[in-house]
């Protein structure tokens, strides 16, 4: 039954990211929207604005036709669907499942096998850009799923992201996202590079960032990253955190090892990254690492 109606969205994991999500699909005045998270004033944030808050995760499986999770990660994914809660257990038919955090595409082919068993259709869509872009409805949003399912969830997608991009089967959407963060960590780093030579010639950062932009140097890391950050020692917590940014790069790490492919630039990332959790500084945004390359 590929066309029903959307009468109910069930959002589990109200973050960062998750919290802006919800309040922009609630702007859909055809279904309502029915969230549950670990921290409670978070769904009464979202009850504020419109939401039902679930007794527990079941009843967001049970009385949902589109389930979204927005997880800090793979393990917490594994553990929902095949750990102690075992919500796989749970899936009706006919239910529509979205896991939009950033886990191993492997675990998203594994997810898929056993949602179909329950007659019942997946999508990995994990998310990129900023905490402005999930507040603004304009995020990148990386879809793997087959095309029936990404169509039926385009309606969905519209409403959180502007960026959306069909990528092929389940697991891709998160092959993307995790090869597009290895990218984005790897630039960050030679932004750090750049800002602490300037620093060392008495160039002003922000000066010599705002002339790359006109350069062949210019992304979207530059803008945002470099000149909102590293040109002005900001790593403001909460943001997406150095630990955060360790898990995401760990996910790529594992792929280069799986398919024997040597990932130097991932790895000094990683040596970074380390040295900012181990000094102290997990919580922070994770261009903090600009600290640790003096």
């Amino acid at each position: 039954m590929k066309n029903q109606t959307i009468n109910v969205i069930g959002f589990i994991g109200l973050g960062v990211m998750g919290n802006s999500m919800s309040k922009n699909l609630l702007k859909n005045k055809k279904w309502s929207v029915i969230v549950k998270d670990l921290n409670q004033s978070k769904e009464e944030d979202l009850q504020n604005h419109g939401a039902i808050i679930a007794s527990d995760i079941k009843e967001v499986f049970d009385k949902s036709d589109v389930i979204i999770t927005c997880l800090p990660g793979g393990s917490y994914v594994n553990e929902m669907y095949f750990g102690k809660q075992d919500m796989i257990s749970v899936i009706k038919p006919n239910k529509y499942i979205v896991d939009m955090s950033t886990s191993q595409p492997d675990l998203m082919v594994k997810l898929n096998i056993n949602i179909k068993k329950k007659n019942s259709f997946f999508a990995d869509a994990p998310i990129a850009k900023t905490r402005q872009a999930a507040i603004d409805g304009t995020l990148a949003i990386m879809v793997g799923s087959d095309l029936n399912t990404y169509k039926h969830l385009l309606p969905v997608f519209n409403l959180i992201g502007e960026d959306i991009m069909h990528c092929g089967d389940v697991g891709s959407g998160q092959l993307t996202k995790i090869m597009n963060n290895m990218i984005l960590f790897e630039t960050v780093v030679a932004l750090s590079e750049a800002a602490n030579i300037a620093e060392k010639y008495g160039m002003s950062v922000e000066k010599l960032f705002n002339n790359i932009t006109k350069c062949s140097g210019d992304s979207f890391a530059l803008k945002n990253h470099g000149l909102k950050s590293i040109a002005k020692d900001n790593f403001p917590s909460p943001a997406f955190s150095s630990e955060y940014a360790l898990k995401d790069l760990s996910y790529a790490l594992e792929l280069g090892n799986k398919l024997k492919v040597k990932l130097p630039g991932a790895e000094t990332a990683e040596r970074l990254l380390q040295t900012s959790i181990e000094r102290g500084d997990k919580d922070l945004y994770f261009p903090v690492i600009k600290k640790y390359l003096k």
